[in-house]
């Protein structure tokens, strides 16, 4: 059985450059990619600060996955990256805004840093759409 395949876009001027997309939707099925804290500009939010920075991390995934028909109640899977595993409170703090309610499976890991030195964090979720 073929199922629809639907890219979800932000805007993101690099998602054609380099050829990826904010999210992709197949069938009832939603991942969202690494997610970095940046703004409508790429200007990074929150430098130096995990705790907001996984907040804005949050707010682009809350908009894609609203684009495929979800919500961050659907989500399933998220995936917390860091680049000082020390900071892994300060951004569950911030993940348990959006997360409380669907209570998703998680992982927390660290990388040496991301393409960007002032991003703290980047978040991948895996979502469903709703019946």
């Amino acid at each position: 059985m073929l199922r629809k395949r639907e890219l979800i876009s932000n805007g993101n001027p690099m998602e054609a450059v380099v050829g990826f997309s904010r999210a992709v939707r197949v069938g009832d099925f939603i991942a969202v990619g690494g997610t970095a804290p940046v703004d409508a500009q790429g200007k990074t939010v929150g430098v130096g600060d995990v705790y907001l920075q996984t907040k804005q991390c949050f707010e682009i995934i809350k908009d894609a996955l609203e684009r495929a028909g979800s919500g961050l109640q659907d989500i399933v899977r998220t995936r917390v990256i860091l680049t000082d595993i020390d900071n892994w409170k300060q951004a569950i703090e911030a993940r348990k805004l959006y997360c409380l309610d669907a209570r998703p499976v998680d992982t927390i890991m660290a990388i040496n840093r991301f393409v960007n030195p002032e991003w703290l964090v980047e978040i991948e979720v895996d979502a469903v759409v709703p019946d």
